[in-house]
């Protein structure tokens, strides 16, 4: 029983160690896609002051952040 619990302890390290390890390559993609969010964002911010409709911004946002971002607001929504 102890031989059996010390052997999922250290697994369970070992796991925690190995996912909690990002590359640098990861790092890289990981901020790059921060950049394309934060642009589409700005860009987003521009489409309103120019006086064009949040439907119409909002898909430009969308269009902007296929593939990069969780949900339709390019991960991120506030209250309106």
């Amino acid at each position: 029983m102890k031989k059996s619990l010390l052997a999922l302890i250290l697994l369970a390290q070992a796991a925690t160690f190995s996912v909690a390890k990002e590359s640098a390559e990861e790092t890289k993609q990981d901020v790059a896609k921060h950049r394309a969010m934060a642009a589409a964002h700005e860009a987003a911010a521009k489409c309103r002051e120019a006086g064009k409709g949040e439907d119409i911004c909002n898909k430009e946002l969308q269009a902007a952040c296929k593939g990069i971002a969780i949900g339709k607001f390019c991960g991120m929504k506030h209250e309106h």
